[in-house]
């Protein structure tokens, strides 16, 4: 079973790509507003039923239900509103996500936990924190979101098709992401020998800068996260090996510790099972210790 904690939008796609992905028989939405979840699985399930799509969504505002459950997705919280940064909502959604997490070591003791909630990193290293997990039961969605834009500029820079194009987004899922030009490719040609530097630098700024242009046009971001949780969760389920780029926390590599940050790792049944390490350049290793010195300060913030 795959649980859900939070059934917004950004739940409810979730849940939606996970069913369409056939991911699990039996998905649970759980939110602490009385009738929500229960609405919206209701909703997903009557889409299901005409797909012919054998996944049961159920919704409930009981935490023990989540028993048994393999994979937790935490998505409870407050979303970024128009002119907020991601780390304006540490204070807000700390208490709420670790309240959360207490209520996994409760009742799926032996689940991952894949944080969504924002601000991400440091919501990451307080789940492992609060948890008590092992490092590679614990791992969040930023990265994978932030290359499906990257992706998206590099598709209209190029013109070429989305299909062959393949892009990496490191570091803090904030501000101080690391798009790698250098480790992207299209059809296995690099990046930076189809598109001038200006232009590189430029679908660099757009793709740290989009997600508040998609909240200021329509208030929230929904379907690029709802989708980029489930790519995660099928890495897992289906064991495939995938290298995607997910919060983790670092114990030396990169030559960091004690904190949580996006890195690409090996994803499978495992959960984290392999860190791999890049040879970044000077200037990509300056602007991960930004994000690393971004994401500390806001550690030293937590009560944990």
């Amino acid at each position: 079973m795959i649980t859900i904690v939070g059934s917004g939008k950004v739940g409810g796609a979730a849940a939606l790509f996970t069913a369409l992905r056939k991911l699990s028989d039996e998905i649970l939405l759980l939110d602490v507003v009385q009738g929500l979840p229960q609405g919206e699985a209701m909703d997903l399930n009557h889409m299901l039923s005409e797909k012919g799509i054998d996944v049961n969504i159920r919704g409930s505002n009981d935490y023990s239900e989540m028993k048994g459950s393999d994979i937790v997705v935490v998505v409870a919280g407050s979303g970024r509103k128009l002119g907020m940064t991601r780390m304006d909502l540490l204070k807000i959604n700390a208490s709420i996500v670790k309240g959360v997490v207490e209520n996994i070591k409760k009742y799926a003791k032996d689940s991952m936990i894949i944080p969504v909630t924002n601000p991400l990193d440091p919501m990451v290293y307080l789940t492992y924190k609060v948890s008590g997990f092992q490092k590679n039961r614990v791992f969040g969605m930023g990265g994978m979101l932030d290359l499906s834009r990257f992706m998206q500029f590099i598709h209209q820079a190029t013109g070429f098709s989305r299909d062959s194009i393949r892009a990496l987004v490191i570091g803090e899922h904030g501000e101080n992401m690391l798009p790698l030009a250098r480790y992207s490719t299209v059809s296995g040609i690099q990046l930076t020998s189809l598109l001038s530097k200006q232009k590189l630098d430029e679908i660099v700024q757009d793709t740290r800068h989009v997600a508040s242009k998609v909240i200021e046009l329509k208030g929230a971001t929904v379907h690029a996260p709802g989708n980029a949780i489930s790519a995660i969760i099928k890495a897992v389920v289906r064991d495939t090996k995938q290298v995607i780029p997910v919060a983790t926390y670092l114990d030396g590599e990169y030559g960091y510790s004690d904190v949580t940050i996006g890195v690409p790792a090996v994803i499978g049944k495992g959960g984290v099972e392999k860190i791999i390490e890049l040879d970044l350049d000077s200037k990509e290793k300056e602007l991960f210790k930004k994000g690393i010195e971004s994401v500390k300060t806001a550690i030293s913030d937590l009560e944990l």
